[in-house]
């Protein structure tokens, strides 16, 4: 997956980022960001995703042919 899919997104998105870049819910961005296996940055008491690990993070679960 190219991160050019992401390229008008800042570094460390928000959950509103993460939504509108993933064309989910807020509330859905929000179960991701509090998913365990999911690469959640807290700052203070905020829950944020850099766009590097969300990156990683869709590669690892993409279905692809063996």
């Amino acid at each position: 997956m190219s991160n050019e899919i992401f390229a008008d997104f800042p570094d460390v998105l928000t959950a509103e980022q993460l939504a509108s870049a993933l064309q989910i819910s807020k509330s859905g961005a929000y179960a991701l960001l509090n998913h365990s296996d999911f690469p959640t940055l807290r700052i203070g008491g905020r829950k944020m995703v850099m766009k590097k690990d969300l990156l990683e993070w869709l590669n690892s679960r993409t279905n692809r042919p063996k």
